[in-house]
């Protein structure tokens, strides 16, 4: 039997897993089938493209450095962030006693996204980034914005490595094609 690949647009709120004993939204809310897991996590505040696949290697391949897959995220932070943190954020921050990769970053006009159920209410004029990453520590994004001084407000994933968000919605996913997996493989 062939592996099975999908891409799902993660709403803000789900838990990447299947299960959770307080009951809070999970995958299995929107993902009817059996036996695919999460290649990679998204914190429950952070929305956007998740891959889920059956093929543990592929999982492997997607969630380690060594591959060097780039995942993609717009993010919201608070203020109107200057030149100076952004460059500081693509040399790389130190978060926890580590310093994180260099990364690309690049200031994007707001994107047109969906509506989200629990609005971002700033408390300055919120700007918007791109940040390229090939590592992905527990909230690294929201600590590094953090650490140069602009809080992340909103955190958006729209590709890993040559899947993108696309049309997708909240809540939606579809079937990878054997093309796309492939792509991921040859990376």
């Amino acid at each position: 039997m062939p592996y099975r690949c999908l891409a799902f647009y993660k709403p803000y709120g789900v838990l990447c897993a299947f299960t959770d004993s307080q009951g809070r939204p999970t995958l299995k809310d929107y993902i009817p089938v059996p036996g695919v897991y999460a290649a990679g996590r998204l914190d429950r505040d952070s929305e956007g493209l998740l891959l889920l696949t059956d093929d543990g290697r592929l999982a492997h391949r997607l969630t380690d450095p060594y591959y060097h897959h780039a995942k993609v995220y717009w993010v919201q932070v608070e203020g109107e962030i200057t030149p100076q943190a952004m460059e500081q954020l693509a040399r790389g921050v130190v978060v926890k006693g580590r310093r994180t990769r260099p990364c690309r970053v690049v200031k994007i006009p707001e994107p047109h996204l969906p509506p989200r159920d629990k609005p971002v209410t700033p408390h300055a004029p919120p700007s918007w980034i791109q940040i390229t990453l090939t590592e992905g520590k527990k909230r690294q994004i929201r600590h590094m914005t953090a650490a140069v001084g602009f809080p992340t407000l909103r955190l958006v994933r729209v590709a890993i490595g040559p899947i993108r968000l696309g049309d997708l919605q909240p809540g939606q996913w579809r079937w990878l094609s054997a093309e796309e997996q492939d792509m991921l493989y040859s990376k």
